[in-house]
């Protein structure tokens, strides 16, 4: 939980942190992105660890100060988009669990997408156990034409068990030329990393008078608050005929049922730089001495190759 009200989140002045982007992508990737951060009061050296996704999959990156990074080296391949948690003193890695290489590339040709929430477990952040499937396809929204996709794993702790927010679907974005989630919905179970049952139809989907989800509905994070949750959503949506991602702050009193708040983080140029001018993408919030910092990706431009995605700070003393 995040030991703040909702008036207090909302008298928050947020500001991007002016040295932005804090994690370039790799000379051997377009992307480095869906950062997920472990503040140093959760892990065993009292440094912040990030995790986030390139091409080869799941990095590990530590830093003294939440600013600048150093890279560890891959956890996990065929992974992406991955969600660090402790619980009693155990580190779960969630993560989206993809085809190998070669049929991630025929998937662009016309083939099938699969992809399906594992877990990876360590209580050192250096060790970590075989992977094992957490959630996989059982529900008819979860798959299309396309092929399956189960994505963006996001828990949270639930008094009687533990919530994990996914996102599913997949909406075929012309000027990317890749496709992004279309729905977002969750499952529950008693147990931490096994015994997951999903929910019977999406909490979230597209809506086309929502200007900011009128194409499909990436990704959720959820966070508790004294008095309610906050949820921190980039919906993917055209405008004058080019699309876009931006994050919305949304409010639920059970973290079901979400009401928009405000536009929280738009695209836009900073200066002369502009890593993140036309997608802000998925992200995490940290609360850490006073300070609440959001870490999140974006990208430049939709071109699949020209387009480059970075890591930010967005962040607030409180």
């Amino acid at each position: 939980m995040i030991n703040l009200s909702f008036d207090e989140f909302m008298s928050a002045e947020f500001a991007l942190y002016e040295n932005n982007p804090v994690i370039r992508n790799p000379i051997n990737s377009f992307v480095v992105a869906d950062p997920s951060v472990l503040t140093p009061d959760l892990t065993p050296d009292g440094k912040w660890h990030l995790f986030c996704h390139t091409f080869y999959g799941v990095y590990h990156y530590e830093s003294a100060d939440g600013i600048s990074f150093k890279p560890l080296g891959r956890v996990v391949n065929r992974a992406m988009r991955p969600d660090i948690n402790i619980i009693d003193g155990r580190y779960y890695l969630f993560y989206e669990r993809t085809m190998p290489l070669i049929c991630n590339a025929l998937s662009f040709l016309g083939g099938k997408w699969k992809s399906e929430i594992y877990c990876t477990e360590s209580t050192d952040l250096v060790k970590w156990t075989e992977p094992h499937l957490v959630i996989g396809q059982t529900r008819p929204f979860e798959v299309d034409k396309k092929g399956q996709s189960i994505s963006n794993p996001f828990l949270i702790k639930k008094d009687d068990g533990y919530r994990l927010y996914y996102s599913c679907g997949q909406t075929f974005i012309k000027d990317c030329n890749f496709c992004e989630p279309t729905h977002i919905s969750y499952a529950e179970s008693k147990s931490v990393a096994e015994g997951y049952v999903s929910r019977t139809s999406p909490i979230i989907s597209p809506d086309k008078n929502n200007k900011f989800l009128n194409l499909c509905s990436g990704c959720l994070k959820v966070y508790k608050l004294k008095d309610c949750y906050i949820g921190l959503q980039n919906g993917i949506y055209e405008e004058n005929g080019n699309s876009h991602s931006a994050i919305m702050l949304l409010r639920s009193d059970d973290g079901e049922n979400f009401s928009f708040v405000k536009h929280f983080l738009v695209p836009q140029k900073c200066g002369d730089n502009n890593w993140m001018a036309q997608y802000v993408y998925a992200c995490c919030l940290t609360y850490y001495n006073g300070k609440l910092r959001l870490y999140f990706n974006a990208r430049n431009v939709a071109n699949n190759l020209h387009g480059r995605e970075s890591i930010g700070i967005y962040e607030a003393t409180v």
